[in-house]
């Protein structure tokens, strides 16, 4: 018996390995000798990096850089295995986690440090770059991180702009002269879910802009602000940002890759799961096991579990998702290799106690859907000749 456990992070109790190490303790208590192949993943966003690097036994260097309100923090780059590429995820730099709710502030908020870890890869050497742009505090179009690779966005009176999306709408002239040179003999690969364009009721401030604390008013000037930037950005490159698909991703820096990077974008978890080679895993393989902190209808637009079922059905083999919660429209999920989804709540108990029981809860769940996963298939498969009447199989 081969089980692939490939979960993403339980955001606010479990980070993916955890996670992963708890379905596979389950599964030893219901099936010793079961062979299992631990591969935690991530869509993009939170995690990513340390997905990526442990797969492929890399290694994280660490960086400090300027944080989403102008301090430093740590931060970190990866090296995946194949020493020739590097892994920024915009989350340890400009991400929502650096933060408080309290601090929340999308016209301050600058991906600068982004830039920054950019710029450190470039000195360091590197030439290959997967970006994971998910998790973003930001709302900036990505103007920060072009100001830290040289980028000079000016005022009328030749003055640099501030920080955050708040500064935008200040901007009279754009100078590339002083650009970091060296991003055109590169290739960056852009981890991201998000086809929203720039601006619009569907673009970064309006869809996004309300997780990062934006009121209803700081959505309308930061929209205005915004498309003052993509015009100023199309006279440049002769890039129009404004309905560009993809360009709303992480506060506009979706944009900003495609308007001055030579880049290519794909959806998060197929970025890890080629780089993970989950496929290659797959042969053999009895069934895979995923799960995040929430499953529902939203699942399906791409996040982890998705992408994992649908690259596991690819191969012909059944994918059971296990969540911290389940919310509505989930049976579409039914539809791309998934056989079953279950929660990790067993009883009724305040959020407080399922995040701090999480790593309990989700080895008892683990446990429970294995054995009845497979006693169903034997009572299915009555030639079976692993499990008796009383005992399942142990191997």
């Amino acid at each position: 018996m081969k089980i692939i456990i490939a979960p993403d992070s339980f955001k606010g109790s479990l980070r993916a390995v955890d996670a992963a190490n708890s379905i596979d303790r389950g599964i030893k208590k219901a099936f010793p000798k079961a062979e299992t192949v631990m591969l935690p993943v991530a869509d993009g966003g939170e995690g990513t990096l340390e997905t990526l690097v442990t797969a492929t036994k890399g290694e994280i260097r660490n960086v400090t850089v300027i944080g989403p309100l102008g301090d430093e923090v740590k931060s970190s780059y990866g090296v995946l295995g194949d020493k020739k590429t590097c892994v920024i995820e915009m989350a340890t730099a400009s991400g929502l986690t650096l933060l408080t709710d309290e601090q929340l502030s999308p016209l301050k908020a600058t991906t600068y440090g982004t830039g920054q870890l950019i710029k450190q890869a470039l000195d360091d050497g590197f030439t290959s770059f997967i970006i994971a742009i998910g998790g973003s505090a930001t709302n900036d179009g990505g103007a920060g991180m072009l100001q830290a690779l040289g980028l000079k966005l000016c005022t009328k009176d030749g003055n640099e702009i501030g920080y955050g999306g708040g500064e935008l709408n200040k901007i009279a002239l754009i100078e590339d002269d002083s650009f970091d040179s060296r991003i055109k003999a590169c290739n960056f690969l852009i981890a991201s879910d998000v086809e929203n364009p720039l601006i619009g009721p569907n673009g970064a401030s309006f869809v996004f802009g309300p997780q990062k604390g934006a009121t209803p008013e700081m959505v309308e000037t930061l929209d205005q602000h915004l498309t003052h930037w993509a015009d100023h950005v199309a006279k440049l490159t002769g890039i129009h940002l404004h309905n560009l698909p993809g360009a709303g991703a992480a506060g506009g820096i979706g944009g900003a890759f495609q308007a001055f990077f030579p880049c290519e974008v794909k959806r998060g978890i197929d970025v890890v799961l080629e780089h993970s080679k989950f496929a290659e895993l797959l042969p053999n393989t009895d069934l895979v096991i995923t799960g995040e902190g929430k499953v529902d209808g939203q699942t399906a637009s791409g996040k982890t579990p998705l992408g994992v079922a649908q690259t596991a059905k690819s191969e012909d083999v059944p994918t059971i998702i296990i969540a911290g919660s389940i919310g509505d429209g989930i049976e579409v999920l039914h539809e791309f290799g998934v056989v079953s989804i279950h929660s990790i709540i067993s009883q009724p108990m305040t959020l407080k106690e399922s995040i701090t029981n999480a790593a309990k809860l989700l080895e008892q769940s683990a446990e429970q859907v294995v054995r009845t996963y497979f006693y169903s298939n034997h009572q299915n498969n009555k030639a079976s000749s692993d499990i008796t009447t009383n005992r399942l199989p142990t191997t």
